[in-house]
């Protein structure tokens, strides 16, 4: 029988992962303990899709997928789950990464969240799944998806890839080392390649993504063949290694209990993204959703603007602003956070 035989929505379970049920490590007994499991995806950028993709694909009974950001022509590069269309429309990519798994395999719950994911809402957004997977592009949103998982005993792996290179970590809460036992400082601004200075091939991301979606699944099926440390490849210089890592007891985090990022007081905050000449505006005061119409109407005079039921987007003196119904804000067109804040209070009020 070839691939393409049973494997459509209304194939029987058996037919559509056969292949994966063969495997020992898995079997059926495996397969229905992914068929009962949830887990959150941080992130859907290019990490983030080629983890998506593996879990819907291997059956994983519910996705959440929580992102901050909108679909634009130079993801397609590497973020498997988007294409033309979802660019053109600027589709929040949490919306499109759904809309995709769903056709993808209609038997997985898939929720899409469009939102930063931040101090206030973490615990939220982790709430209910059995392991989390790191999708994000910058250390804050880890070491605050390291705090909030250690406090709610939920296992997460971290996983990052910049140019040819890629790292994926397992970290079992109060089991193994966490990401500040391996990291005890968050690297300083300047000091760590960004996808602005040296790119991303799509290569790593896809093995880097295999790597860590199969530590999920040993997770999920409660293999003891998990990895223990940091692994790394860079797949142009051809180069593998795995790094034991032992617990540090003076750890803050797991060691100390101290969650000092998840502890973090909501302030008004900036973030550059990675590779979009742009900075990402979230305010301190947020109430209800932000009324899009009427924000639109009242930008329409200054210059280009369309909005659809996800986002706003305008084209102001030399800007182009995107605009969410939480009133966060990417201002493209600066890598400047005082000038992003400077235009958003112009355009969108402080």
């Amino acid at each position: 029988m070839s691939d393409s035989q049973g494997q459509h929505g209304g194939g029987h379970v058996s037919d559509r992962y056969s292949r994966q049920t063969l495997f020992a490590g898995i079997g059926p007994e495996g397969q229905r303990r992914l068929a009962s499991a949830s887990v959150a995806i941080i992130g859907c950028g290019a990490m983030g899709s080629a983890l998506a993709n593996n879990l819907a694909r291997a059956g994983i009974g519910r996705l959440r997928v929580v992102d901050r950001d909108f679909v634009e022509v130079n993801n397609l590069q590497r973020q498997t789950l988007y294409d033309e269309a979802d660019a053109a429309s600027a589709t929040p990519k949490a919306v499109a990464a759904a809309n995709r798994l769903r056709a993808v395999n209609s038997a997985v719950e898939i929720e899409p969240v469009v939102s930063d994911f931040t101090a206030d809402n973490a615990l939220d957004l982790l709430d209910g799944v059995d392991l989390a997977l790191d999708g994000t592009d910058n250390f804050e949103a880890r070491y605050l998806l390291n705090d909030a998982c250690l406090k709610m005993g939920i296992p997460w792996i971290y996983s990052g890839v910049i140019a040819a290179y890629g790292v994926s970590m397992t970290v079992q809460p109060h089991a193994t080392a966490c990401l500040r036992c391996a990291f005890p400082e968050r690297p300083l601004p300047g000091t760590t390649p960004t996808c602005d200075t040296a790119g991303i091939l799509n290569g790593i991301v896809a093995a880097i993504g295999g790597v860590t979606s199969t530590e999920a699944l040993k997770l999920l099926v409660g293999s003891e063949q998990l990895a223990r440390g940091l692994f790394w490849m860079d797949l142009w210089e051809n180069i593998a290694e795995r790094i034991e890592l032992p617990r540090q007891p003076d750890c803050p985090a797991c060691g100390l209990g101290e969650y000092e990022y998840l502890d973090a007081a909501l302030s008004e905050e900036t973030a550059t993204l990675c590779g979009r000449n742009a900075v990402q505006v979230r305010p301190l005061q947020r109430g209800g959703a932000l009324d899009l119409a009427e924000l639109g109407r009242r930008l329409a005079p200054l210059g280009e603007v369309a909005t659809n039921e996800y986002l706003l987007r305008a084209k102001l003196d030399g800007y182009e602003v995107t605009v969410f119904p939480d009133a966060r804000a990417i201002i493209k067109g600066t890598d400047e956070p005082s000038v992003a804040r400077t235009v958003y209070a112009r355009y969108i009020g402080s």
